[in-house]
C-alpha cells in the first residue's frame, strides 16, 4: 500500500497545515458543513468518528448533516445503531403517531445514542421535517443487526394488525428461537455444538412476508417496509450469532454486508434521485482494503460503497489525539468519561496535531499533492464503546492508508467525551428517549 518515498514526518505536517481549512472557534461546525459542499453530489455520504463517545463528532456530524439535508436533497440518515430502535427516532423526527410506546436505544452502550449531542441533532431534523410535505421530510434509519428479540417482536406486531392467520404461523417459525430470549449468543453455541438451527424457519418466514408483499403494502407501505426490514434483521442475526464461533472476520463480514444490504434498499425505497448520509466509526466508513482489517479478510460498508457507487460516494474520517472520551472498561461495564492518552509518535494523528492546527478539514479528493502524500502506511487509532488505555497499541491502533481510506478528515486536536442525557438508567437516559426533551 505504501509508495516508494515516505515524506518525512515534519514535512508531511507541514503540508497538512498548509492544505488544511482550519477551522475558526467560532461556529467552526457551519465553516465545516460548508466545506462539504464539495461532495454534495455525491449519492451516498459516510460520517465516521474514531470513537463512540465523542461530543465533537457527533456536533459536527449533525452540522454536515442539516446542511446536506437543507441544502443538497440528501433524504435518509442511516446510523450504526439497530433499525427498530432507530424506528422509533425517525417516528419521532417525522412527526408521525404514534410517539413513544417503544423506547429505543435502552441496551448497552445506551450513551452512544442517548447523548444530547444527537439529541440535538434529532430536534432540529424533526423541526426541518415539519416545514416539509411528507413525501420529501428526511428519514432516520438504523444499519445494525443487533436486535434478535425486537426485531421478532416487531414483525409479530405487525402480522396481529394486518393478517392473524399470518401471525400465527410467524410465532410458530420464530419459536424455535424464543428459548435464547436475551441470550442470542447461547443460540449460536449450541447450533455449532447439535448443528440444529433455526435458519429456514426465518429464511421461510421473511419469504412469505415477500409474497404478500402487493397485499401487505397496499395498506400501508412504511409499515411494511419496517416489518420487511425485521424480518430481515431476524435473518442476518441468526447468520451472525451462528457465525460467532467460526471467528471474527466472518461476522465482521456479515454485519457490514447486512448495513450495506440495508443502505441499497433505503435509496432503492426512496427511489433514482435518493441520496443518504451514514453515520458509523471510521473502521465501518473507511475503505477496507486500504487497511489492515483488509489483509485479515474484512470488508465494511465503505469499501462495499466504494465498489458499488465508484465517485458518487464520499468519505470522510474522523479523529483527535487527546481529551476525553465516553466509554466503558468492558462489555455491559458502566460508561465513565476517560482520559484520551496522546497520539503516538508513528501515528497519522500525531502528523495531524504536529500541523499545529486545533480544528480542520483536510480533503484530499481533487488534491493530488495531499493523496500523493498520504499515500503510505501508518498507524490509526480506534476506540469503541470500551477503552483500554493500558493496552492501547494493541487494542486500538491498526495500520491504515490514509490516501486510500477515506476522501477526508475532520480533525479536533482536544476533544470531550458526550454528555449523556439525565433520567433514569445506568447512562442516565430518560425513559421516554427522544420524546420527553
Amino acid at each position: 500500500m505504501a509508495t516508494a518515498r515516505v515524506p518525512a514526518n515534519a514535512e508531511l505536517s507541514d503540508l497538512i497545515a498548509g492544505r488544511s481549512l482550519p477551522l475558526p472557534e467560532s461556529h467552526p461546525y457551519d465553516t465545516l458543513a460548508e466545506a462539504l459542499d464539495e461532495f454534495s453530489e455525491a449519492r451516498v455520504v459516510l460520517l465516521g468518528e474514531c470513537t463512540h463517545g465523542t461530543s465533537e463528532f457527533y456536533m459536527a456530524r449533525a452540522a454536515i448533516t442539516r446542511h446536506l439535508v437543507d441544502q443538497h436533497g440528501f433524504r435518509i440518515v442511516a446510523i450504526e445503531g439497530d433499525w427498530p430502535d432507530a424506528a422509533e427516532l425517525d417516528r419521532y423526527v417525522r412527526g408521525r403517531e404514534p410517539w413513544g410506546e417503544r423506547d429505543a436505544f435502552v441496551n448497552f452502550p445506551r450513551w452512544m445514542w442517548r447523548n444530547r449531542e444527537f439529541a440535538d441533532c434529532l430536534s432540529a431534523l424533526r423541526d426541518w421535517n415539519a416545514n416539509q410535505p411528507a413525501e420529501e421530510r428526511v428519514a432516520v434509519r438504523g444499519l445494525d443487526v443487533y436486535s434478535l428479540d425486537k426485531s421478532i417482536a416487531e414483525v409479530l406486531a405487525y402480522l396481529d394488525r394486518v393478517d392473524k392467520k399470518a401471525a400465527a404461523i410467524a410465532r410458530e417459525r420464530y419459536a424455535c428461537l424464543s428459548p435464547y430470549v436475551g441470550r442470542p449468543q447461547i443460540y449460536g453455541a449450541q447450533a455449532m455444538r447439535t448443528g440444529r438451527t433455526c435458519e429456514d424457519e426465518v429464511v421461510r418466514q421473511l419469504l412469505d412476508l415477500l409474497d404478500q408483499r402487493l397485499d401487505y403494502a397496499m395498506t400501508d407501505g412504511d409499515e411494511f417496509f419496517d416489518a420487511e426490514q425485521n424480518a430481515r434483521v431476524v435473518q442476518a442475526a441468526e447468520q451472525y450469532y451462528r457465525a460467532m464461533y467460526h471467528g471474527s472476520v466472518s461476522t465482521w463480514n456479515l454485519r457490514d454486508q447486512h448495513m450495506f444490504s440495508t443502505l441499497l434498499r433505503l435509496l432503492e425505497q426512496a427511489g433514482p434521485k435518493s441520496k443518504a448520509i451514514v453515520w458509523a466509526h471510521n473502521s465501518h466508513i473507511g475503505n477496507a482494503g486500504a487497511t489492515g482489517m483488509g489483509e485479515r479478510g474484512e470488508f465494511n460498508i465503505g469499501q462495499l460503497c466504494r465498489e458499488h457507487f465508484g465517485d458518487a460516494v464520499a468519505s470522510i474520517g474522523f479523529a483527535t489525539s487527546t481529551g476525553t472520551v465516553m466509554a466503558a472498561d468492558d462489555w455491559g461495564s458502566a460508561a465513565k468519561v476517560k482520559k484520551v492518552i496522546p497520539a503516538r509518535p508513528d501515528s497519522w494523528e500525531r502528523i495531524f496535531e504536529d500541523a499545529g492546527l486545533t480544528a480542520s478539514f483536510t480533503s484530499w479528493r481533487k488534491d493530488n499533492d495531499v493523496r500523493k502524500a498520504l499515500d503510505q502506511v501508518r498507524l490509526e487509532r480506534a476506540i469503541g464503546v470500551i477503552y483500554r488505555p493500558e493496552t492501547e497499541r494493541w487494542s486500538h491502533y491498526f495500520e491504515a492508508n490514509l490516501a486510500h481510506q477515506f476522501d477526508g478528515l475532520v480533525w479536533f486536536r482536544e476533544s470531550s467525551a458526550v454528555t449523556p442525557l439525565p433520567g433514569k438508567g445506568p447512562e442516565g437516559a430518560p425513559d421516554t428517549y427522544p420524546f420527553g426533551l
